[in-house]
């Protein structure tokens, strides 16, 4: 039913002491609907654990991490790096689709490059891990994987969403709206990276680089911020 796990193993950097833990995490609910008669469990229940284990491990590290931080912003930055464009592009990263079990309609549907079949794996592997060595094992996975992302989201005073904010600054400096270009795409696939060029009135403010369109629009946003604020 598995191909050979020890590629995924590698670029997990985890090694399984039950190797059955990895298997069940990538079971998609279609597989197992079309392999009822084998009595094959889907992974949604290590899904459920493993997104209170990421919970866990980035509110702790949220917490140690930014002590002036009110309750209130630490749980808007958690969901930011907890969401499902956050754990897909993690889940792409690791190269998870390919090792997926899915069923024909899903297979066919495009479901190993979908956000949502994506983070789900990624929660279910999560939960694996914490299953076959713990809650410190699992951090050490974790941690690694989001710490860009911890740092991008807990280092701004607006973190929800450089564009909105970029733009009503723009129309009360300037009032001009700013402009957005793809430049560049980097890399395979299922690493790809895009770069974009972000212009007021014709003029490059900023350049910004990101795993999807948004997130790299996002950066050039952010980066466009911190020029227009010292001015």
């Amino acid at each position: 039913m598995h191909p050979d796990l020890t590629t995924l193993q590698d670029l997990l950097h985890y090694r399984f002491s039950n190797i059955d833990y990895l298997k069940h995490a990538l079971v998609h609910k279609s597989f197992a609907n079309e392999k009822k008669d084998q009595g094959i469990e889907d992974n949604e229940r290590l899904e459920f654990l493993g997104d209170a284990v990421l919970d866990l491990i980035i509110s702790e590290s949220l917490v140690e991490g930014y002590p002036s931080y009110s309750e209130g912003r630490l749980s808007k930055l958690r969901a930011l790096v907890v969401n499902e464009g956050s754990l897909s592009t993690v889940a792409r990263s690791l190269d998870l689709g390919k090792h997926i079990l899915l069923g024909r309609g899903e297979e066919q549907s495009g479901g190993r490059d979908k956000d949502s079949i994506l983070a789900d794996t990624l929660e279910a592997i999560i939960a694996a891990i914490y299953l076959d060595s713990g809650l410190d094992s699992t951090s050490r996975f974790v941690l690694p994987l989001l710490e860009d992302r911890i740092r991008n989201v807990a280092g701004s005073d607006s973190p929800l969403d450089f564009k909105t904010e970029l733009q009503e600054l723009s129309q009360s400096l300037k009032g001009i709206l700013p402009r957005y270009r793809i430049v560049r795409e980097e890399g395979p696939d299922h690493e790809k990276v895009f770069l974009v060029e972000l212009t007021l009135d014709d003029s490059i403010i900023s350049t910004g680089k990101g795993r999807s369109k948004k997130a790299a629009e996002q950066d050039a946003a952010r980066k466009a911020l911190v020029k227009l604020k010292k001015t």
